[in-house]
């Protein structure tokens, strides 16, 4: 049995996403739904559920 977060992801598939730029873990955030890349400073959205790791969809979480 697989653990799900609330929306029902799979928690062990967002665990296994990396940063494609620096290769480092992400962080999840629920209420936002984004993957967080604390070492980039990169936001990747999750939309319908499916993470979106592409560099031009991210946004900059540091000014």
């Amino acid at each position: 049995m697989t653990e799900t977060t609330e929306r029902g992801y799979d928690r062990h598939m967002l665990e296994a996403l990396v940063c494609p730029v620096t290769h480092t873990t992400l962080r999840y955030d629920a209420r936002a739904q984004e993957l967080i890349s604390d070492a980039a400073g990169l936001a990747f959205p999750i939309r319908d559920g499916i993470p979106i790791m592409l560099l031009n969809e991210a946004r900059q979480t540091r000014a």
